[in-house]
């Protein structure tokens, strides 16, 4: 979708390096120090490249960026991120599509990552929210930081009204830290692995995999909502049995019941229901990738036990018609012959099967094992590189749905409704060992390996 802009619009955008920076804020916290907060306007770039400007209608008034489109971007200079150590960076968006990224960087467009805010629908062009992330660690004092946007999708998808930047981390709710004496030693003995021989005759691409089936349905999300049996839309789970809304690390590792090869993989896999005609239809089969989409996959390291995110968005009610970025789709002879009534949804041969692929997050901070978004904590390489906030380079998981069923005019329904909301949901409970040779064999050193772990 793209909104064509207004006159008043263009006369805005004519008149508007109007810079506005309100620095080093002083909020006072009762019972503890003041924290200095910068907070950057949207409109005060030195530079921009697509953006223009609007009036907003956010609390506060004022003009907002607009119109931003995938590669647009938007620089801003003499920001000052205060001392070294953890920064709590905010972005206050707003969306009619709900899709791509906002990426902050220092020194360049290109240059270490600072935070990333994954867009999601907002309910409009001028319902504000604001978003928050986390950086572990960034460079102190004043920096050049430029605000990148990322999307797949053709036209604009999100407007801006303001960043800020302030001391203190994420001593709050949601944060999950990792036990870094045990995180430390994992890592060690990973480091120690030496790695098996890559035959002459493999194929090098950096890839391994669970080969999992359908297990159970809940209305459950350990996740989202821990310990709220019921909370939750239906979710159909692979992997882990015992997986409901009491889950944690523990649980998983101590039930063995598993619905995936290898059986050293206890994890818990989600994704919503679907429907056909009112009817579930459940996945006949789910092939869980861990792979790497980076440039050099050597610097991989195994996810810890406990890792938890999220990639998709069940809050996403949008059209996804033929073309779609992110859309369900026909696999085997015949291929797709058709839509649904509704445009949403492919129709496939007899002999073809519905699909879906969703691919996570493969960049992280490296401090904590889930965020209050279950988002924040990770970001996706758009440069084939982890840097900046998100420096840890962890595998890269998809999961490679498949559906027993070839659809019709009618279509089908998410437990989460529209099509554009599908999600997946992993709660990691690997063996630390068997984890760690496979990333070690196969993606370390680029080498397709199958669900055992074997070349």
């Amino acid at each position: 979708m793209h909104r064509s802009p207004t006159p008043g619009t263009r006369a805005l955008l004519a008149a508007a390096l109007t810079t506005v920076l309100i620095g080093a804020l002083s909020l006072a916290v009762a019972g503890t120090a003041a924290a200095a907060t910068t907070v950057v306007q949207a409109e005060a770039y030195a530079a921009q490249s697509g953006v223009q400007l609007e009036p907003t209608g956010d609390a506060g008034g004022g003009q907002n960026a607009a119109y931003l489109t995938n590669g647009d971007w938007m620089r801003y200079d003499g920001v000052d991120l205060g001392a070294a150590g953890a920064l709590t960076v905010t972005a206050r968006v707003s969306s009619a599509i709900g899709t791509g990224s906002v990426e902050l960087r220092t020194g360049s467009a290109t240059g270490p990552l600072l935070a990333q805010f994954p867009i999601t629908a907002t309910g409009g062009w001028q319902n504000w929210v604001t978003l928050t992330a986390t950086a572990a660690t960034h460079p102190a004092g004043a920096q050049t930081v430029f605000a990148v946007m990322r999307n797949t999708g053709a036209g604009d998808f999100v407007n801006i009204n303001w960043f800020s930047f302030g001391s203190g981390g994420t001593p709050g709710e949601g944060w999950v830290p990792i036990d870094q004496a045990r995180w430390n030693a994992q890592l060690a003995e990973f480091r120690a692995m030496a790695p098996r021989p890559v035959p002459a005759n493999s194929v090098r691409v950096p890839e391994f995999n669970a080969s999992c089936l359908y297990s159970h349905s809940r209305p459950d999300d350990p996740i989202v909502f821990p310990g709220m049996a019921g909370a939750s839309h239906m979710h159909s789970f692979i992997g882990n049995d015992s997986t409901d809304a009491g889950t944690t690390t523990d649980t998983l590792l101590r039930n063995a019941g598993t619905s995936c090869r290898p059986a050293e993989d206890l994890s818990a896999y989600w994704i919503p229901s679907l429907y056909e005609r009112g009817q579930v239809v459940e996945p006949k089969d789910v092939v869980v990738y861990y792979g790497s989409r980076l440039t050099n996959s050597a610097a991989t390291v195994p996810f810890p036990q406990g890792f938890r995110m999220i990639a998709g968005d069940a809050r996403l009610q949008a059209p996804t018609p033929a073309g779609s970025v992110n859309q369900f789709y026909c696999a085997g002879a015949g291929g797709e012959i058709g839509r649904s009534a509704d445009g949403n949804w492919p129709r496939c041969a007899p002999g073809a099967t519905l699909m879906f692929q969703l691919v996570f997050p493969d960049c992280w901070d490296g401090v904590h094992l889930d965020s209050p978004t279950h988002k924040a904590h990770v970001a996706y390489t758009y440069d084939g590189t982890c840097g900046g906030a998100f420096p840890v380079a962890i595998p890269s998981i998809s999961f490679l749905i498949a559906y027993p069923t070839s659809g019709s005019a009618d279509g089908f329904q998410l437990s989460s409704k529209m099509a554009s909301s599908m999600h997946g949901d992993v709660f990691l409970a690997w063996d630390n060992a068997a984890l760690g040779h496979r990333v070690k064999n196969c993606v370390v050193q680029r080498a397709k390996c199958n669900t055992a772990g074997d070349f």
